[in-house]
């Protein structure tokens, strides 16, 4: 057993804590995945770190090595005075107990490093990419290894993939295993890293009909085009006039090919 395993056993032990796995509580306990995070987040001593679920702060004890500031957006109270104690009370630290889905995100530049309950994935980035005034400059995410394959892959695209391509790009840095963490969940993760554009691909509006169009498609997404278009009043003729053919699938066309369809309906 590692050394931080026991050292987060033993916490949570002293501390009678028991985890709530329903709100998506399984605390990363292997160093080398850690550091995988923490590299891949490129942190410097003048970055605001935004940590979703930071539980004891497994991961928030690495970043404020090296952020100069880290908040810390928490739902579960019982945490609060644990996370405080396990990162040392540092002064970098501030702690939000709140849902994340809720929260505003800071005005100033921040990052988005976290290993954040599975169920929030989509929600999140939503909220982060869609919601808040100001995006983040990257998102580094430890999550479900399907999620993470279906946000990354260039191949066959999903209504995912292509919201999170008109903000920024995404690509996978590690899987981990269910035994990286306590206590184990049972399924597979992987870490992904979007480095975020300074602007979006499009703006608002472009990027409203571009969703609305991938709906369209990925409401039958194992069929052509044109079934699910035929659907929408002059569907069809939007497609010709995008030069997209009706006899593709929907997972089969670029977030670039999504905003010509978008562009097509003005």
């Amino acid at each position: 057993m590692s050394r931080l395993k026991n050292e987060v056993r033993q916490f949570c032990s002293d501390n009678l804590l028991r985890l709530n796995t329903d709100l998506g509580q399984h605390f990363l306990v292997d160093e080398n995945i850690l550091e995988e995070i923490v590299h891949s987040g490129d942190i410097k001593e003048t970055d605001h770190i935004v940590e979703i679920g930071p539980g004891i702060g497994v991961l928030t004890r690495e970043l404020l090595y090296g952020a100069g500031k880290v908040t810390a957006v928490e739902i579960d109270e019982r945490m609060i005075s644990l996370l405080k104690h396990f990162t040392g009370y540092s002064p970098a630290l501030h702690i939000v107990n709140n849902d994340a889905l809720k929260v505003e995100l800071p005005d100033e530049p921040y990052k988005i490093i976290a290993n954040i309950p599975y169920h929030i994935t989509s929600p999140l980035l939503r909220h982060a990419m869609l919601e808040s005034k100001t995006r983040p400059q990257s998102m580094t995410l430890l999550i479900q290894k399907e999620v993470a394959d279906r946000i990354c892959d260039t191949k066959s695209e999903s209504l995912l993939s292509i919201t999170v391509k008109l903000f920024g790009e995404p690509h996978k840095v590690c899987n981990v295993p269910p035994a990286a963490f306590l206590p184990p969940p049972k399924v597979d993760s992987a870490v992904i890293h979007i480095e975020c554009f300074k602007e979006p691909l499009v703006d608002k509006n472009t990027i409203d009909r571009v969703i609305k169009f991938a709906k369209i498609g990925f409401s039958m997404k194992r069929k052509m085009l044109r079934n699910s278009f035929v659907t929408f009043p002059g569907g069809l003729e939007l497609l010709s006039t995008a030069g997209i053919e009706e006899t593709r699938r929907p997972q089969t066309l670029s977030v670039h090919e999504w905003i010509a369809v978008a562009k097509a309906s003005k």
